[in-house]
């Protein structure tokens, strides 16, 4: 087994912002939407479809081994994840664009950003000439809804509350597990899940967490709604028209 080296893996989510406008998952799962698969993991329908199974290559580090900018890599592996999940296109974000926008969002320091504030920016503009129709918050507690925007969308956008051995677990190949909280804050995306856990996106490879953990650490999460969700048949039970006509009137 690979040792890695995570000297300098760096986190820099920021604690949640709450605004009352964000639009959530619930408002929008009618009671036509189907009950999620027992298991599910994107990944296998995307290395399928790209002809690669190489996630170093698929979702590299973006710069979050020098920078905490976990919230963008994060963003970064959802295009990469919907392009090849929906359109079957390569499409990998360039280090240096990440590395751009986050200092952009930062105001050029190495200070971390909030997930929602991300959203809103990819929103409201293409990133590496990919533009999202909307998000709407997952509440995390609610399994069955983590696992139907998962199953629908290919991934959920997530950030959880750091535990004390994650480095050292993601270094020993093991699953995230609950434990002491610390102060700090990191972004990733999940793309999978099974009875025993989620599998997740980060550093430039997959790691699984088990339920307790994701109960335990995660404080966020979000579906990512492509603009291809606008056809009726892309997700049969989940009310894209409401959301939209919803959208229009918070959206800035």
């Amino acid at each position: 087994m690979v040792k890695r080296d995570i000297s300098s893996y760096r986190f820099g989510k920021h604690p949640p912002v709450r605004d009352y406008r964000t639009l959530r998952f619930r408002d929008y799962a009618t009671a036509k939407l189907p009950a999620p698969p027992a298991s599910f993991n994107a990944l296998s329908r995307v290395f399928d479809n790209l002809g690669t199974r190489d996630i170093a290559h698929l979702f590299p580090m973006d710069g979050n081994d020098s920078l905490g900018d976990c919230t963008i890599a994060a963003l970064a592996h959802a295009i990469t994840l919907n392009q090849g999940f929906i359109k079957k296109k390569p499409k990998i974000p360039h280090t240096t664009q990440i590395i751009k926008l986050y200092y952009r969002l930062t105001g050029g320091v190495d200070s971390g950003l909030a997930e929602l504030n991300v959203l809103n920016y990819w929103r409201q503009h293409k990133v590496s000439s990919d533009r999202i129709l909307a998000y709407v918050s997952v509440d995390p507690k609610n399994h069955e809804h983590v696992k139907q925007a998962a199953q629908i969308f290919g991934s959920v956008y997530l950030g959880f509350q750091v535990q004390a051995k994650c480095l050292q677990e993601f270094d020993e190949h093991k699953p995230w597990t609950p434990g002491r909280l610390t102060k700090d804050g990191h972004a990733v995306l999940a793309v999978g899940y099974d009875h025993q856990g989620l599998t997740m996106l980060t550093w430039g490879s997959s790691q699984e967490g088990t339920w307790a953990w994701w109960d335990e650490c995660v404080d966020e999460a979000y579906a990512i709604v492509p603009p291809e969700a606008k056809d009726p048949d892309f997700a049969p039970g989940f009310d894209v028209q409401q959301l939209l006509t919803d959208l229009n009137e918070v959206a800035d």
